[in-house]
């Protein structure tokens, strides 16, 4: 891989901590839901942080599409993806799904399903979870 770009997190306290990156430009308060046995309540977790950062990274993905297939993505689309935490169907543990919920207002279909299916192969973090996280896609 050629590193274009490197960043530090830390978390302390789990669940119930908090998660810093090392140049302090985020800094969180970590709070299990109550779906999990937490309090609940004030501050973020795990879930909530990968949902933000899939969706930006995906639509960052699309955007980079469109500049190479000519397809302008309209600086009002929105993806929104939906975390889900459960259990394993082996009980060994946890494992996530997605949903991203791609909405490219005036696009042509074709165009936005292109543009959906190649940011699929571009966006890391869809390459990062393929063949091992559920990731469905909605164009809306």
């Amino acid at each position: 891989m050629d590193v274009l770009y490197t960043t530090t997190g830390t978390a302390t306290g789990g669940r119930d901590g908090q998660a810093k990156t090392a140049d302090g430009s985020l800094d969180v308060k970590l709070t299990a839901p109550k779906e999990l046995g937490g309090p609940g309540g004030e501050g973020t977790n795990p879930e909530q942080l990968f949902a933000c950062g899939y969706s930006a990274c995906f639509l960052g993905a699309m955007q980079f599409v469109g500049g190479q297939e000519g397809i302008k993505v309209p600086a009002e689309t929105k993806v929104t993806a939906t975390i889900s935490l459960g259990k394993r169907d082996d009980g060994q543990g946890f494992n996530i799904s997605a949903d991203l919920d791609v909405n490219l207002p005036g696009v042509d279909q074709a165009d936005a399903e292109k543009l959906v299916e190649k940011a699929h192969v571009v966006c890391p973090y869809s390459y990062a979870t393929k063949g091992n996280v559920d990731v469905n896609t909605t164009l809306s």
